[in-house]
């Protein structure tokens, strides 16, 4: 399999190199995502692609390998960094143990509707842009998921009944989260999620009701509990190099197309909400409207993490934070 990364990578890359030394730009670009066709954000990104080949005249192809099939979640940002694929799309909190800043959209209720998570990310922007900068790589667009929520097997009605919960994690920050409200994290990517389940890896997660209807989260437990703790974001990233690589033209339909996919994602998120959460509650699931004590609970621990995020994220999380309450 490795073998075959360093192929597709290394044959990207001559695709793209001839095109230049033709002097006509004619490149073909492998993209690696980690959430299956059916996900809104791999149908956004199709879109995406389909956009930038439209209007490059063919000139730039993107192919899309979505559910992780060419590279796992985990390795997708490296991957770009080291140029074995031009373009990918990542859970942007993933990079949380890199730079606590990367991690400012899932700290538990600090932004938990549409309006809120724009004006984070348009706070947070700009020091992502920085940081990535350092590691030869630039975002395209960034789309958030529905506001989390909270699966489980049985009613939770107080924070203390999640103590010894087997609970999924996706990044450092749910890792914190679970530990501090006495649960067990275990990471768990999406595709796997079904199985985890199934196999009593987990019993309990926090996640959005998209992943939920399309991981069928009713096979494996009842109830949904409504908290809109957060609304965490993918982010697609190019390789510098690459995209310096394309002609003016090719650049500016990729920049063009990258802005109409971030307008549009935001869009799509805020329909899948509803849709999914409907879809759950047809399919036999228990919708729940947090009690107000669970809240407090939940509410207690997203201030005590924030407080440690900021000694985490120092100088960017304090511009971040800044820029977010003005």
């Amino acid at each position: 399999m490795k073998l075959q990364k360093r192929v597709v990578g290394t044959l990207a890359g001559i695709v793209l190199g001839v095109g230049m030394s033709c002097g006509v730009m004619a490149a073909s670009w492998d993209m690696p995502t980690p959430y299956p066709d059916k996900t809104f954000h791999t149908q956004n990104i199709i879109e995406f692609a389909a956009d930038v080949e439209k209007a490059t005249g063919g000139a730039l192809k993107i192919k899309i390998h979505s559910a992780g099939s060419l590279f796992k979640h985990p390795e997708i940002k490296n991957a770009v960094r080291g140029g074995q694929v031009p373009a990918g799309e990542f859970f942007l909190s993933r990079l949380s143990n890199e730079n606590a800043a990367f991690g400012a959209d899932s700290q538990p209720f600090l932004a938990t509707n549409y309006d809120e998570a724009a004006k984070l990310w348009d706070a947070q922007r700009g020091v992502i842009t920085a940081l990535l900068d350092k590691q030869g790589l630039m975002p395209l667009f960034s789309v958030p998921w529905p506001p989390q929520g909270l699966y489980t097997k049985k009613e939770i009605k107080t924070v203390d009944d999640l103590k010894g919960i087997k609970f999924r994690a996706y990044n450092a920050t749910l890792e914190t989260f679970a530990n501090k409200v006495g649960a067990a994290p275990t990471q768990v990517e999406v595709p796997d999620i079904p199985q985890a389940f199934a196999t009593g890896r987990v019993d309990a997660m926090i996640t959005s009701p998209s992943t939920g209807a399309n991981s069928k989260a009713w096979d494996f437990v009842s109830y949904y509990t409504d908290i809109q703790a957060w609304l965490p974001k993918n982010i697609v990233v190019v390789n510098k190099k690459a995209f310096r690589k394309l002609d003016a033209a090719a650049q500016k339909a990729v920049l063009a197309a990258a802005k109409t996919a971030e307008t549009r994602g935001w869009e799509m998120s805020k329909k899948e909400t509803a849709v999914k959460t409907k879809i759950m509650k047809d399919n036999g699931m228990t919708i729940v409207t947090p009690s107000p004590e669970l809240m407090k609970g939940l509410k207690a621990v997203g201030a005590s993490m924030l407080v440690d995020w900021k000694k985490a994220a120092g100088s960017e999380g304090a511009e971040i934070l800044k820029a977010y309450k003005q």
